[in-house]
């Protein structure tokens, strides 16, 4: 007996477009995991918002790697819960929906907790946590009214280990964790999924700006290779990879998730 053939495309020797018809609403998009991010949704079939806090050459570059007529650029500081919904409103005037969120802005605020002061705490919280919600909070009723959507946010290693002279960076980080969980569940039978990546060490512009910062710049990228179990520094598109899986249907049972990509470090007890 003959078998009805499939009209489906076989995966294996015909890559499909794993976001098509989907659009995607990317923070901190001008570099970095965010425009690595936003790049390779593009690839994959989707309308892309690039949110970003200045309109630069780098933000330039990005909406030029992936065309205007496939993204639009828009300057808001997730702080502003005005500038955020203004930027949501013309996003679905533009492109009619919003599917996905990928909450990529965020600051490093590392100090001694005794040296600290009230306006680097508050930017901190302001930026890495409350601005992932702001966009979130925007975001929602779109979602809902559609009876679907993904939300990712770029969390980090430091919302699992505590690296010593890091604070309050981690504290925020942990509470954006916290914040993946609480909104997973909360919508997840509205058909709403919200999951977090927590990268290691990246090879972004402020990780390269940090070796440049060091007394020898050579020696302590060596030093941050080689305690890595990879003995590698991760790549952003790595991380976008990754945020492509939890965005797209392929993940459409993971909820209120955590991902770590680190290469192994944070399960190291020690040196």
């Amino acid at each position: 007996m003959n078998l009805p053939t499939s009209t489906r495309p076989d995966p294996r020797t015909t890559p499909l477009p794993r976001l098509a018809g989907k659009v995607a609403l990317i923070t901190g998009a001008a570099q970095g995991i965010g425009a690595a991010t936003a790049r390779l949704f593009a690839q994959h079939g989707a309308k892309i918002v690039l949110n970003v806090l200045e309109d630069n050459t780098l933000a330039q570059r990005t909406l030029a790697a992936i065309g205007e007529e496939d993204a639009l650029l828009y300057q808001a500081d997730v702080t502003d819960v005005a500038a955020v919904q203004r930027m949501l409103d013309i996003a679905v005037a533009r492109f009619g929906k919003l599917d996905i969120l990928v909450n990529n802005a965020g600051i490093n605020v590392f100090n001694d907790p005794l040296k600290l002061s009230d306006d680097e705490w508050t930017r901190c919280f302001e930026v890495d946590l409350k601005g992932a919600w702001n966009c979130s909070r925007a975001v929602l009723p779109i979602m809902l009214q559609q009876g679907a959507g993904s939300i990712v946010n770029i969390a980090s290693v430091h919302g699992h280990k505590i690296i010593p002279g890091c604070f309050p960076y981690p504290v925020a980080k942990h509470g954006l964790i916290g914040l993946t969980r609480a909104l997973g569940i909360q919508y997840a039978a509205q058909g709403i999924r919200v999951n977090s990546i927590s990268p290691g060490l990246i090879l972004t512009p402020i990780a390269e700006a940090g070796f440049a910062a060091a007394a020898d710049p050579v020696a302590e990228r060596h030093r941050q290779t080689e305690i890595l179990p990879t003995k590698r520094i991760g790549e952003p598109e790595e991380v976008a990879y990754t945020a492509l899986f939890l965005a797209s249907d392929e993940a459409r049972f993971i909820n209120a998730t955590d991902i770590l990509i680190d290469g192994g470090r944070s399960q190291v007890y020690h040196d």
